[in-house]
């Protein structure tokens, strides 16, 4: 008899604690992980969580690393010495995205359970079986898929709310490129959870775009908690449910790209997705002359205005940057192994050039027959993409 085995998914943490000043009281549970925890975070968000962390582990053996600047193979290599040394059984992530990746990756590699705290709602990266590695200058080079997702996530909003308002922003533009991408990479599949995953994506993206004005608005009130709770664990569903085949594209390509330019490291990893978006949008409108792929950028656009995501380059404080530079990033993004190919047409570095630098543009070179074909055609159930 013939048998399928179908990859194993790595859906969500085991467990999830979430509540306004629940971390010092979360001892119990992270002692029925391990008691002699080895702490990973950055120095600023290890300050921040102190006061809320240390009553947590006041009965635990407890050591605390920091990782730096990236999750880097010389951080990991680092980190793996100290679990040694400390003789850890447990890994706990304290921060941001980074931070939590270094955590996940090197608990994954010391075959160690690892909880995750979240210091900011700037990245899904506290409930994803995932982790992405960076050089020591800063530029992504490749993810790694791990064994599973974080034996437990305790989303304090209480610490959340000590993080500036800025990183929800970026949070929120992130977790935008679920839809977005997932419908291009996606959208046609007949199959059940990923038809799941990215009719997700799509909730997802609906509740920011209505709760995220009021959210900022009141930050730390009950709308702010709800928009976390989607930029922290709702976005990292989509990936749970559909696992490699709901694939990133072209806006966390341009993050990649990007990545590889110094003057783009202050820049959050969300801001740069964000623009990613619209640069994505913008090559769907030239290669496909698409009025979709136009009415969505020209709707994102006017969210980002109202809530301060970047739609150009000189937003990002990129506009001097030299045409090398970015010649350079743009060839780095569409190298052969690249999301962007994921897109259902060819990317050429000089195409992707065009779009980094249009992405406000008001043009939309499409002909009316064309523009009535396109909204007169059924979509597929599962992508319904009317943007």
């Amino acid at each position: 008899m013939n048998t399928t085995t179908l990859p194993p998914l790595m859906i969500a943490p085991a467990q999830v604690s979430r509540g306004t000043g629940i971390l010092p009281h979360m001892g119990a549970a992270i002692a029925a992980l391990g008691t002699r925890p080895l702490v990973i975070g950055g120095e600023r968000s290890l300050a921040q969580a102190e006061p809320w962390l240390t009553p947590a582990l006041q009965d635990l053996t407890t050591a605390t690393a920091t990782y730096g600047a990236d999750c880097s193979e010389a951080t990991l290599a680092r980190l793996s010495d100290a679990i040694a040394a400390h003789q850890a059984d447990l890994i706990i992530g304290v921060g941001g995205g980074k931070a939590l990746d270094t955590a996940k990756l090197a608990a994954h590699q010391a075959q160690l359970p690892v909880v995750t705290i979240p210091t900011s709602a700037a990245t899904c990266a506290a409930w994803t079986a995932l982790s992405n590695v960076y050089s020591e200058a800063g530029a992504f080079l490749y993810d790694v898929a791990l064994a599973r997702c974080p034996d437990l996530l305790i989303l304090d909003y209480d610490l959340v709310a000590t993080a500036p308002q800025r990183t929800l922003i970026a949070g929120i533009g992130d977790a935008l490129a679920k839809w977005y991408e997932g419908s291009v990479s996606s959208g046609d599949s007949d199959q059940t959870l990923i038809i799941a995953a990215v009719q997700q994506a799509r909730v997802l993206r609906d509740l920011l775009l209505q709760k995220t004005p009021a959210a900022l608005a009141e930050p730390g009130g009950a709308v702010w908690r709800e928009v976390v709770d989607a930029c922290v664990l709702l976005a990292g569903v989509m990936g749970g449910l559909g696992g490699a085949q709901c694939r990133t594209v072209a806006a966390h390509a341009v993050h990649n790209g990007l990545t590889h330019l110094a003057e783009s490291h202050g820049i959050l990893h969300g801001e740069k997705v964000a623009y990613g978006i619209l640069v994505q949008l913008r090559l769907e409108e030239i290669a496909q002359q698409s009025s979709l792929a136009y009415t969505s950028r020209q709707q994102l656009m006017q969210f980002y205005q109202a809530i301060g995501l970047p739609q150009t380059l000189a937003d990002m404080g990129l506009g001097d940057v030299r045409v090398s530079d970015l010649q350079r990033a743009a060839d780095i993004t569409c190298r052969p192994q690249s999301d962007i190919h994921h897109l259902p047409f060819s990317v050429t570095p000089a195409a992707l050039m065009g779009a980094l630098v249009t992405t406000t543009t008001e043009e939309m070179k499409v002909k009316k027959s064309q523009a009535a074909s396109q909204t007169a055609t059924p979509v597929h159930p599962s992508a319904a993409r009317s943007r």
